[in-house]
């Protein structure tokens, strides 16, 4: 059996029409297009960037945004492509599948479950977090915690991660309107604070726009805290300048992760072909312009200098320095806000690539059943959003912000070969959207998400390497032997009884 054996586009589309295992199409581009700026528009907004640039960029850190953005617009626009020719729920994993083998595809799907598994984790620990915040800025004394037998528990994570599960579990166009309404109200904050914020913004303050580069301070040149480029070519560990620009954009691309969970959900939208690069797109572009406008109005409010000097920086720190702490209460709301939507879309693209993955048999079948009703894959759904509540509520999450990262840009990586994959293996394919001036846009995608992913630390690359290691343990220990497509070139059928005659082998 090849490791190497591809699932043909059309026996993805018929798997997606199996009764029992199929999902109910009822988004459309609003939907795509208020799930991408619901899951992006979080926490990362009033934090990630004024971490970046107080610890890396200086005022720079908005180039550092475009290039996230630029490169993120690269992957997606291959997204975009993959997605209208093979609407089938899985997004990197099913395109993989398509064009570089069932091995890759496992791999990628691996990858796409540690970034959807650990990011809802983070993100949940912190709205418990910031919901006792609010509770503090209200006068209520309500801790954060709770002990349970021994151990402290995260009540906030586990009861967020509760309502949204069940939400899933009832419809995917219920938790998108419901999503609708939080995310409206998310963007009305965030203009809000741009707008108070361009108030109290100095000329002087963005200069200079990139800072001269200057020795990273004692215990920040840890060999496992170096990214992976410093380690392997020697260069001693700085901060600011030009490669504190790139280490910026390599930090503030987590502010960019979740669009490629948009695609996760293309089995679930209407007129798919249309629908998902307009719903993509126009997500994008709302996302980088409240970026850009944050990064701009936070960094011309205070020295870049002040954001370095507090180790927990985030846009409350910029209006606090300028005597607008009110400001930052309705920050601290605004991150509550945000961060809700951003686990609903999580724990929906982490059901989805389990779900795609075990009806295609690498995971056990019986968790990719369907209700009869609504159909939604609610086994799935209800496992996902029980582990995402025991990581969140019993466990320190903030070691694994940037495992989000790399398991995104390895998907980004894939998908960009893959794009030119199926460009040459099935040109007779109709694509309602195609990547322009390819392959060289799909390459200079993969080169830039390369690139970022050098950026990040060794311990990162260390603890990825772990994680691939467990993944493939459990391909060969049971995926391999399972995957439909392998039982299907053996003569079996999906719950490995023979068939009457086996179809022709690929």
């Amino acid at each position: 059996m090849s490791l190497w054996r591809t699932k043909s586009i059309e026996d993805s589309i018929a798997d997606s029409l199996e009764k029992g295992h199929s999902l109910k199409r009822t988004l459309g581009t609003w939907d795509l297009m208020i799930m991408g700026v619901a899951v992006a528009v979080g926490a990362g907004i009033f934090s990630v960037g004024a971490k970046a640039a107080g610890s890396y960029a200086g005022p720079s850190v908005t180039l550092a945004f475009l290039l996230a953005a630029f490169t993120c617009a690269l992957a997606i626009m291959c997204y975009a492509e993959f997605a209208s020719a093979v609407p089938v729920a899985g997004s990197a994993y099913t395109f993989t599948y398509a064009t570089l083998g069932e091995l890759l595809a496992w791999i990628i799907g691996w990858d796409l479950i540690l970034e959807m598994l650990t990011a809802a984790a983070v993100i949940a620990k912190y709205w418990g977090i910031y919901l006792s915040t609010v509770f503090d800025l209200a006068g209520w004394d309500v801790p954060s915690t709770i002990p349970v037998l021994g151990l402290d528990v995260s009540w906030g994570a586990f009861v967020i991660v509760a309502i949204f599960t069940t939400l899933l579990v009832l419809g995917t166009q219920l938790s998108a309107r419901v999503a609708s309404v939080f995310t409206i109200i998310k963007v009305a904050i965030v203009v809000f604070v741009i707008i108070v914020g361009a108030f109290f913004v100095k000329a002087a303050n963005y200069t200079p726009f990139i800072p001269e580069s200057v020795p990273s301070p004692p215990g920040e040149g840890d060999v496992w805290m170096q990214s992976l480029f410093s380690f392997m070519t020697g260069a001693a560990p700085a901060q600011y300048g030009l490669f504190g620009l790139l280490a910026g954009a390599s930090l503030v691309f987590f502010a960019f992760i979740g669009f490629d969970v948009v695609a996760t959900s293309a089995e679930e939208v209407k007129n798919p072909q249309k629908t998902l690069p307009r719903g993509i797109f126009a997500g994008l572009a709302i996302v980088t312009v409240l970026y850009i406008g944050v990064s701009l109005v936070l960094t011309g409010m205070v020295p870049y200098t002040v954001l370095a000097d507090d180790p927990n920086a985030s846009l409350a720190t910029a209006f606090v320095a300028v005597g607008a702490g009110w400001a930052a209460q309705i920050i601290s709301v605004g991150i509550l806000v945000g961060l809700t939507t951003v686990i609903m879309v999580l724990l929906l693209g982490l059901s989805r690539v389990l779900f795609a993955m075990s009806r295609d048999g690498l995971l056990p079948r019986w968790l990719s059943v369907t209700s009869e009703k609504r159909r939604t894959p609610a086994r799935i759904q209800i496992i996902s959003g029980l582990a995402v509540a025991l990581i969140a509520g019993l466990t320190d999450v903030g070691v694994l912000e940037e495992m989000i990262n790399i398991g995104t840009l390895s998907a980004f990586v894939l998908v960009s070969i893959a794009v030119v994959v199926l460009r040459k293996k099935r040109p007779d394919l109709p694509r309602a959207f195609k990547v322009p001036f390819s392959p060289f846009l799909p390459i200079l995608s993969a080169v830039l998400c390369v690139w970022l992913m050098l950026n990040l630390t060794t311990l990162t690359w260390a603890r990825f390497g772990v994680w691939l290691l467990i993944g493939f343990a459990v391909y060969f220990l049971y995926g391999r032997s399972h995957s439909v497509l392998g039982r299907r070139q053996r003569g079996l059928a999906a719950d490995g009884t023979p068939l009457v005659a086996a179809p022709p082998s690929r």
